[in-house]
């Protein structure tokens, strides 16, 4: 009796070790990607003199927030914010919308070329961003719209592969029985896609939802593009020229300016994170 006790608390060892050395591993995984954007908030609260006489993860002590009154009035970034804000919003509702509809016609309904199409527009997925920037620049241009918010959102309002794929996907593991009985019930196609799919598949249109805000939000190099005057700058052009007129003279400005920017991302995530688990959750037992 005694000698299996000793036998079985003997052969736990390996397995708390095995399970300590995992969880080392994730928590220095986690420093290394939480790390900067830690560094970038703690420099944001910092003096001007404190920022350049104290290392980057000395504690801002005493903290200031006269860096994001100066910020936020003096060098217009709460305009910059409000055109983000509106962009990220238009094309995040579009994409759920556009790409739930496509996803269910590419998932449900039956129509010659069907699979060759999704593959199709799937491997659009490989081109990089910058081979399709000067064509749609010059689509762009010769339809009026550089430098208004037409011209930010239209390249990706419509949906995008990743977002159609990833709803469809999750459409396929949706039993057809229930399309099968609503249809007996007579529901018609839309129907069953605003009644049935929709509902069941709110988890992966929040995490859908959650990858285009950001993404659209971070989004540099199109806005940069397209936009060439104050009255539709985003954050995150405004931050790069103020990284080129102040990186050296006012360092505290610039980081200001990305602690705001940052700030909104890290509220959609903590607002959205249960949605994200669970359809992650549901993805993997179906």
């Amino acid at each position: 009796m005694s000698s299996s006790i000793t036998s079985s608390s003997s052969m736990s060892i390996p397995a708390v070790l095995r399970r300590s050395t995992l969880y080392a591993i994730l928590l220095i995984g986690a420093l290394l990607s939480v790390g900067p954007y830690l560094l970038t908030l703690n420099a944001a609260f910092k003096r001007p003199a404190d920022l350049l006489s104290t290392d980057a993860w000395t504690p801002a002590h005493p903290a200031t927030f006269a860096n994001f009154a100066d910020v936020w009035n003096q060098y217009g970034m709460s305009s910059f914010l409000l055109h983000t804000l509106a962009v990220s919003v238009v094309v995040t509702a579009g994409q759920v919308v556009f790409s739930a509809m496509a996803a269910y016609a590419l998932a449900r309904l039956e129509f010659p070329g069907r699979d060759w199409l999704f593959w199709g527009y799937l491997a659009t997925m490989m081109v990089p961003q910058m081979i399709t920037l000067v064509p749609l620049f010059l689509m762009m241009r010769d339809l009026g719209m550089v430098d208004t918010y037409a011209g930010l959102v239209l390249p990706t309002v419509f949906g995008t592969p990743y977002g159609v794929f990833l709803v469809r996907q999750h459409f396929m593991t949706i039993p057809k029985d229930l399309e099968s009985a609503a249809r007996i019930d007579g529901a018609t196609t839309w129907g069953i896609f605003v009644r049935i799919m929709l509902p069941l598949s709110r988890p992966i249109l929040a995490t859908l939802a959650t990858i285009t805000f950001i993404n659209t939000w971070n989004n540099l190099i199109w806005p940069l593009i397209i936009t060439n005057s104050d009255r539709t700058r985003v954050i995150t052009v405004g931050i790069a020229a103020l990284q080129g007129q102040h990186a050296s003279d006012l360092p505290h400005i610039v980081l200001a300016g990305a602690a705001i920017a940052l700030l909104p991302l890290i509220v959609v995530f903590l607002v959205f994170q249960r949605h994200i688990v669970r359809s992650i959750a549901l993805t993997g037992l179906k």
